[in-house]
């Protein structure tokens, strides 16, 4: 990349501007010869929205996101950004910051040059390039490690440089392509959070790819659930938690229980149980999707023995295996503590349950 090729640089201050891009993707078609492609991948972005791109590996997830950077080459639609076609412009005309799985620094220069070397490209001046560089070390909480190689910092200060570096050039739009899969959990959590919180002070457009189904209900304004190159639905994290509108989707995000049952007159009969339907459902054989949260510990109800059971903190979820040989995972108060083997009952907690035509559903 030369100074003429890139984007030209603002040179103003590192700080929130609200304003976002919007990204259009239309029609994407890119055909590998069998596999994570994408067929007809159509998502458009609000200015400042973070969207996730969430599936199974070989839905195209990534394929997506590198065919917006210009690093994938699409068969055919198109791509817009604030309204402009760039779908046969190089990556380094589409005014892009990136972050990767891999931290991919220099070894060879310090935090503060790494994050520096984009507007290095750009010819910034000297100074005005530590101001940015320290500026942007400061959004991510390493202004104290601008002297300090890749070697001498942790996985997860690492990975702040690079997204240090990928917001110092104040990029249109920010691409993040499973940048926190290499971390451990802890450290996973507090910089998904950090980036949400970076992400919503510069107002800067966003996507987000993850296999991750809690980092992306955690994160995302809005979640796209992709499979085979298409996206299954798309929706805030609550409408595709409470109200997926397929049987795949049902089923990826989140824990599920399927459970035959039938619907009569718009009412979901279930477990021997009637429930509300999250969503309408013709009369006849369904398969209900039922959260864990959907089911209660109760005095009486349906009889089952316990198999398992975790303790996760608040909540604990325990394993049930019914009389008919089927299990259900329940999920429950931290102070309910039954025992492997003990008799328990089950009962509805009478929200409304997914559910999906058997015939549809397999």
């Amino acid at each position: 990349m030369t100074a003429t090729d890139a984007p030209e640089f603002s040179g103003t201050p590192l700080l929130p501007s609200r304003t976002g891009s919007t990204v259009e993707l239309r029609d994407l078609v890119r055909d590998f010869g069998g596999g994570a492609g994408l067929a007809g991948f159509d998502l458009a972005a609000a200015p400042g929205e973070l969207i996730a791109l969430l599936g199974p590996s070989g839905c195209g997830k990534t394929t997506a996101l590198r065919s917006l950077a210009g690093l994938e080459r699409v068969d055919s639609g198109s791509i817009l950004i604030d309204g402009r076609d760039v779908t046969d412009e190089p990556t380094n005309r589409r005014d892009l910051g990136m972050v990767f799985q891999s931290y991919s620094l220099f070894p060879h220069l310090t935090s503060g040059q790494n994050v520096e070397f984009g507007l290095r490209m750009r010819k910034v001046a000297p100074a005005e390039r530590r101001r940015r560089a320290a500026a942007a070390l400061e959004l991510v909480g390493l202004d104290h490690h601008a002297g300090r190689y890749a070697h001498q910092l942790s996985g997860g200060q690492q990975q702040r440089v690079a997204l240090a570096r990928a917001l110092v050039t104040e990029p249109r739009v920010l691409l993040l392509d499973e940048p926190l899969s290499a971390l451990d959990a802890k450290v996973r959590v507090q910089l998904r959070d950090e980036i949400r919180r970076i992400q919503t002070e510069l107002g800067i457009t966003t996507f987000f790819v993850t296999h991750d189904q809690e980092e992306a209900l955690a994160v995302a304004d809005r979640v796209a659930v992709m499979r085979a190159g298409r996206i299954e639905q798309i929706g805030t994290p609550e409408e595709l938690y409470h109200r997926p509108a397929t049987a795949f989707v049902a089923e990826f995000v989140g824990l599920t229980n399927r459970v035959d049952g039938t619907v009569t007159g718009g009412r979901l009969q279930v477990l021997g149980q009637e429930v509300p339907l999250a969503s309408p459902v013709a009369d006849g054989p369904v398969t209900a999707y039922l959260r864990p949260e959907d089911l209660l510990l109760a005095p009486d109800g349906i009889p089952g023995v316990v198999l398992t059971t975790s303790f996760l903190g608040a909540l604990r979820r325990t394993r049930v295996r019914l009389e008919d040989g089927g299990e259900l995972s329940v999920q429950h108060g931290a102070r309910e503590r039954p025992e492997p083997g003990e008799r328990v009952a089950l009962a509805l907690s009478g929200s409304p349950v997914t559910a999906a035509e058997r015939s549809v559903a397999g």
